[in-house]
């Protein structure tokens, strides 16, 4: 072992945690990012269906009723616009703390 390579004070050194470069601004990317249509699992099966046994297979027909259920059930009401890049932008002069002005 070197000598005086164990001591607290040069542990502290190598020890110290990483400095990030500054960020321009605090935002979330696409904070409202809209959610999967329910009805995309069963028209890709209906349209397997029709790949494999042709457009008017009957086999399909089962399908298809629940294709039609599901594209003319009530849609769930939109939901508000997300309001988190807004309260960043407020908070952001706080988290960067005073700096000079150039």
């Amino acid at each position: 072992m070197v000598a005086g390579k164990t001591s607290p004070q040069a542990l502290a050194k190598t020890a110290t945690t990483p400095k990030l470069p500054p960020l321009p601004k605090l935002r979330v990317r696409k904070p409202d990012r809209a959610e999967a249509n329910p009805c995309i699992g069963v028209m890709s099966s209906v349209l397997g269906c029709w790949a494999s046994q042709g457009q008017a297979a009957q086999g399909c027909a089962v399908l298809e009723q629940q294709l039609r259920a599901c594209m003319d059930a009530k849609r769930p009401p939109v939901k508000e616009k997300s309001n988190i890049n807004y309260h960043l932008s407020r908070f952001y002069p706080q988290i960067v703390g005073p700096h000079k002005r150039k």
